[in-house]
């Protein structure tokens, strides 16, 4: 019998038990280098195990097979294999060997990309990231190569699946750089701004050591949305942020806080006038859409702002205050905003007048006392957490040792 024949028999022996998937484990280890020179003859042995049984085996030959140069031919010979694969997969068992189950997965993620199929990969991954994870909590190497796809693939809502879940865990500090990141793209896509804010400030918040260039880009988006979605920004980052992100950040990203002085002024001319001239610098930035949505958002804000002065005001004078071009621009403008819940107000069609009313929202239907009441639920878990983290991080022997200098 030779070696591709032994190894395969070998596997198909030992995957029954969790003793024997042990002993597969150490055996596969030690057969690592045959498993790569025999890479090609393994790929057509695969038909000989079934990936939902023979696991770890059927793991171990994939990862040899996708390594190496990659090329379309190949990809597209490897992309189905591992997408049943993945979702056949027995959890136990490929736990056994986590970093070959990222490797082999971020090298699909490379294929699909290559293959320009990203959609083929969302759902394969969204399963992976399951799979591999030890909880809810449990940020994982895929998490940012799954919302990349998602990005490219524009599947927002599918990777809006993994955002609403509380990190505590965290592997690699540039895996949260990238997941926040990208979450933050994927929210702004789905206009879901709160949501995005929140991401893209964890990004700009986070410890660091060094200047990365995730935290500017970041940071850029951060201050449209908060145009977007605030109508104003601070440049004052919180005491919690790194002293590096505190010096730098601002520097490499001057275009964008005089683009927020700008709109600080409320003159939708003078912010026009700023876009233009930087239009270039905001397009290589790939901001040119979010920019061009905080002008738009510009007459949203002036709108707002007469609803503090006035009680009511006429389309025409609505028009003129906010610079825009007719009155019909006005209305459309002011029912847009009306059916966003951004101001309550009427509109009477016959003397073409708005009349500006007070929020309605008494918080105390059933439906906001649930919401108020998950809110503070979903607080008490987080404060819970955050006590048991700093429970066991003051028991840590390294970090007593730091902190006494023993």
């Amino acid at each position: 019998m030779d070696s591709v024949q032994a190894l395969i028999t070998q596997i198909q022996g030992l995957s029954s038990s969790a003793g024997d998937v042990s002993r597969l484990h150490s055996n596969l280890k030690q057969a690592e280098e045959t498993i790569f020179s025999e890479s090609a003859r393994l790929f057509s042995a695969l038909d000989q195990l079934d990936p939902s049984i023979h696991s770890l085996g059927y793991l171990y030959i994939l990862e040899a097979c996708s390594s190496g140069p990659l090329t379309k031919e190949r990809a597209a010979a490897l992309v189905l294999p591992i997408s049943r694969f993945i979702n056949a997969c027995a959890v136990e068992q490929i736990r056994l060997a986590p970093e070959k189950f990222i490797s082999v997965c971020k090298r699909f993620k490379d294929q699909v990309m290559l293959l320009e199929a990203p959609m083929r990969g969302v759902a394969p991954l969204l399963t992976a990231i399951r799979k591999l994870q030890t909880s809810s909590e449990h940020l994982t190497p895929l998490h940012p190569e799954f919302l990349l796809l998602c990005l490219l693939a524009k599947c927002y809502k599918t990777g809006l699946s993994v955002l609403h879940d509380d990190i505590s865990e965290v592997d690699q500090p540039r895996d949260l750089f990238l997941y926040c990141y990208y979450g933050g793209m994927i929210c702004i896509g789905q206009k879901r701004f709160s949501k995005a804010l929140e991401l893209l400030h964890n990004v700009v918040t986070a410890p660091m050591s060094t200047m990365n260039a995730i935290a500017v880009e970041a940071y850029k988006k951060y201050i449209l949305v908060s145009l977007i979605h605030h109508g104003q920004f601070s440049t004052s980052l919180p005491k919690y942020t790194s002293s590096v992100a505190q010096r730098n950040l601002k520097n490499f990203c001057q275009p964008y806080i005089e683009l927020a002085n700008s709109y600080g002024t409320g003159k939708i001319t003078e912010l026009q006038t700023y876009v233009q001239t930087n239009k270039e610098k905001f397009e290589s930035d790939n901001n040119l859409g979010l920019v061009e949505q905080v002008l738009a958002s510009m007459y949203k804000r002036n709108i707002q702002r007469l609803t503090q002065t006035y009680l009511t005001l006429s389309l025409e004078d609505i028009a003129n205050t906010v610079q825009l071009s007719s009155a019909k621009e006005a209305e459309m403008h002011v029912l847009q905003m009306i059916q966003d819940g951004e101001i309550y107000a009427t509109i009477n069609q016959k003397d073409g007048m708005v009349r500006f009313l007070e929020d309605p929202e008494q918080y105390k239907t059933c439906e906001m006392i649930e919401h108020i009441d998950s809110a503070i639920q979903r607080i008490m878990a987080l404060s819970n957490k955050l006590t048991g983290m700093d429970e066991q991080i003051s028991c840590d022997p390294l970090y007593l040792g730091k902190c006494t200098g023993w």
